[in-house]
């Protein structure tokens, strides 16, 4: 699992460009709120140690 803290600034930036969306401030630090709440949440599931022999869950197709 990587422990490192991720750069939302960047990751805000990069996304913002590619989906051609303008954010100001409020909305941005919003955001940022946000997702780090999300990642903060999602840390103990990633942290689930999984066994390597575990079948994964199988593709739905319609």
């Amino acid at each position: 699992m990587n422990n490192q803290p991720c750069e939302w600034d960047a990751y805000l930036a990069q996304m913002t460009q590619i989906l051609n969306v303008e954010l100001d401030d409020e909305r941005r630090a919003e955001l940022r709120l946000q997702f780090s709440r999300i990642a903060a949440m999602a840390e103990p599931l990633m942290a689930f140690p999984v066994d390597d022999r575990l079948e994964i869950a199988g593709v739905y197709k319609a």
